[in-house]
């Protein structure tokens, strides 16, 4: 198995940052990539960003792209993800996941942390 513990939520105002840490432990040698999801209330669980664990390649959500930047310390088994110019659409509770695949499906991770509150003010 392994373990997800995501730290860095918070509330922001509108236009400004946060960065998120997924600290991974466990069967990390069975990784292939990790992604960030979110969920809002009364919304489906949506695909944020992925990186390859080996660090070669990343993936981004449309409504992302631009702002938000994923990158990971494999020597700490630590992916961040740093948001910039935050919006109140952005609020919501943000997953870290791992995979044994390249994907952008939440379907397809296998574990998950236990999630942490990111809430933008307008």
């Amino acid at each position: 198995q392994v373990q997800l513990v995501e730290s860095g939520g918070g509330l922001v105002q509108a236009g400004g940052s946060l960065r998120l840490s997924c600290a991974a432990s466990g069967r990390t040698f069975s990784v292939y990539a990790m992604g960030w999801f979110r969920q809002a209330p009364g919304s489906e669980r949506e695909f944020v960003a992925t990186i390859r664990w080996s660090g070669g390649g990343q993936l981004y959500a449309d409504s992302v792209k631009g702002r938000f930047t994923i990158s990971g310390d494999f020597a700490k088994n630590t992916v961040y993800l740093q948001m910039n110019s935050l919006k109140p659409e952005d609020t919501a509770v943000y997953y870290c996941a791992s995979t044994g695949r390249w994907t952008t499906r939440y379907e397809s991770y296998d574990y998950w942390g236990q999630g942490t509150q990111v809430t933008v003010s307008s």
